[in-house]
């Protein structure tokens, strides 16, 4: 007889009905490409749209003098279903681990934490838009009476957001901390761009800020981890294409002797 056994069946109070505070309008308008960890792209933008009630400026009340967040927040673009192994991207997509020794998105409850860097609390007496929205979101044109602005975080377009909370670094900062599978950021690939790229970037609205997005993330090299051996990857090129604010971004990769080279082949609208 297993322990969940042994205690019957699931009784109402195992059971709790959660409710989104608001949605999050993002840098990136799909899961490719979102960097795997918050604060490894530090150029993304986000707004926290705050929904009624809880839009609510009193809500927020002291939140300025904080300089990060948590962000408890639902998967929602990943399935129902869960498996008790995963494979992470940090062990080659092929090796398994226990989902709860993992930070998968295919979860029993799909929530997810993210530590992001507010960057301004926008509130209005009536909903509005916010003053700077982010190019290309779904909620581009959405109101609200309060708006965070945030920075370095790992949340697709349009994510439900369940609660706030404040980064204590005196509480949750521990650099002795065992990390287990993944001791250190991941490393870097070189990113550059081709003429044609460059020169759309130019003509972008707010193309400084681009470039530097699409450096960091594609630095991180967003493919699937599963894409093949590196091996059997040696002198491969190639097209990917990822979408990032309002274009899309069409890069090669290029594996050559345990050097990764990407090379941003064309910037596009979407």
């Amino acid at each position: 007889m297993t322990p969940a056994s042994r205690l019957g069946p699931p009784s109402p109070d195992d059971t709790f009905t959660l409710e989104a505070i608001g949605h999050v309008a993002s840098d990136y308008p799909d899961k490719f490409g979102v960097p795997r960890q918050p604060g490894l792209a530090p150029s993304a933008r986000a707004i926290l749209y705050l929904a009624p009630p809880f839009d609510d400026p009193l809500a927020v009340e002291g939140v300025e003098a904080m300089s990060h967040l948590w962000l408890t927040f639902l998967f929602d673009r990943s399935p129902l279903t869960w498996k008790p192994r995963v494979r992470p991207p940090r062990l080659g997509g092929n090796r398994r681990v226990g989902v709860f020794a993992s930070r998968s998105t295919h979860r029993p409850n799909r929530l997810g934490q993210s530590l992001v860097e507010l960057v301004e609390v926008e509130c209005s007496p009536r909903p509005s838009r916010a003053r700077s929205p982010i190019a290309g979101s779904r909620l581009a044109g959405h109101e609200s009476r309060v708006k965070l602005h945030l920075r370095g975080h790992d949340l697709c377009d349009a994510t439900p957001i369940l609660d706030i909370k404040p980064y204590l670094p005196w509480a949750e900062s521990r650099p002795d901390a065992n990390a287990g599978f993944a001791p250190a950021s991941p490393p870097r690939c070189r990113v550059v761009f081709d003429a044609a790229a460059g020169e759309a970037l130019r003509r972008h609205a707010d193309g400084e800020s681009l470039a530097r997005l699409i450096e960091e993330v594609l630095a991180q090299d967003p493919r699937p981890a599963y894409h093949g051996s590196a091996t059997a990857r040696q002198g491969a090129s190639k097209p990917y294409g990822v979408l990032l604010r309002d274009v899309n971004v069409r890069f090669l990769v290029d594996e050559r002797d345990g050097d990764t080279e990407i090379r941003v082949a064309a910037i596009e609208p979407r």
